[in-house]
């Protein structure tokens, strides 16, 4: 008899989007794929909301990992999120599905998608184009954060194109908080001479490695570790960049650390910022001597590219 597993779907405002991926992961749950669900203007007067869009949060954790309790308990903290950010409390449903349907349903949900100028995402189970003039990332995100179709990883990998746009293979890049390795094997696609990914999870260092394999990535050129910024500090490497796809008040308590692993010209790319945050971020940023070159906002995020000084 199979394994069954808890498929867990969240209708929320899209503002609660990152806040309910990072609930959902740190609850335990796997493969999470989002759908957007357009509401017409007598359900936006019914959820007494001038919204006219929500998000579908898919995800899947073992029956046997989780109770109906702990189910009751993720609502609530679910609830609770909602209310520090001031907005609608978000509707979640579970169901139980025999294991083989797990293994297809959320994938479903998830297609190639263009992202920037030259990023063609590709799901790792989709057949390859014949031809194609982008850079073809292939990804299977596993348990990990990241296959492109939230809008600060669509920012990242934008402000990526920027910023290696001239003589990438100078660029020695850290990614903190890597996920699946988006970030990473997108600044390899576009030429930088190497990158250290670290992640706090080992089922998101396991998925960047899975991820590297995919993308026939060179062994020497993506460096993959357990850990933080701390692991960064210990390779004694200077870079000239790094990427932060992560909370904002994570960013807040790592960032006094990043001049220790770049030089004055280094920049570095940071999302995973609702707007309402914004200002918290350049604050910091400024206290530690770097400078915003430019902010970037897609719905309700944004994205800072920062410098260490003006070149």
């Amino acid at each position: 008899m199979s394994n069954r597993w808890w498929e867990i779907v969240v209708k929320c405002e899209p503002i609660l989007e990152e806040s309910v991926f990072w609930r959902l992961e740190k609850f335990g749950c796997s493969g999470t794929a989002t759908e957007i669900e357009i509401l017409d203007d007598e359900k936006s007067i019914e959820l007494e909301s001038s919204i006219n869009e929500q998000i579908l949060i898919r995800t899947y954790i073992p029956e046997i990992n989780t109770q109906l309790l702990d189910l009751a308990a993720l609502s609530v903290w679910l609830e609770q999120d909602a209310k520090l950010l001031e907005v609608s409390v978000p509707e979640a449903k579970w169901h139980l599905i025999d294991e083989e349907d797990w293994a297809t349903n959320w994938k479903q949900h998830w297609k190639p998608a263009e992202i920037g100028d030259r990023f063609l995402i590709y799901p790792a189970w989709e057949e390859l184009p014949e031809q194609s003039d982008k850079l073809i990332l292939r990804l299977d995100p596993g348990a990990a954060f990241g296959t492109g179709t939230h809008p600060t990883t669509q920012l990242c990998l934008e402000s990526l194109e920027m910023r290696l746009y001239k003589d990438p293979q100078n660029q020695t890049i850290a990614d903190l908080g890597a996920g699946s390795g988006i970030l990473s094997l997108g600044s390899i696609l576009l030429g930088a001479k190497k990158v250290y990914a670290v992640d706090t999870d080992a089922l998101a260092t396991k998925t960047c490695r899975s991820n590297w394999q995919l993308n026939n990535v060179n062994r020497d050129s993506l460096i993959v570790s357990d850990g933080s910024i701390e692991k960064l500090i210990e390779t004694g490497e200077t870079f000239d960049g790094i990427v932060c796809n992560i909370l904002a008040d994570i960013i807040v308590d790592l960032f006094p650390k990043f001049n220790q692993i770049t030089h004055e010209k280094s920049w570095a790319i940071l999302s995973g910022i609702l707007l309402t945050q914004a200002d918290q971020i350049a604050d910091v940023v400024e206290q530690q001597g770097w400078t915003v070159a430019a902010l970037w906002k897609r719905k309700d995020w944004c994205c800072f590219n920062i410098r260490r000084s003006e070149y």
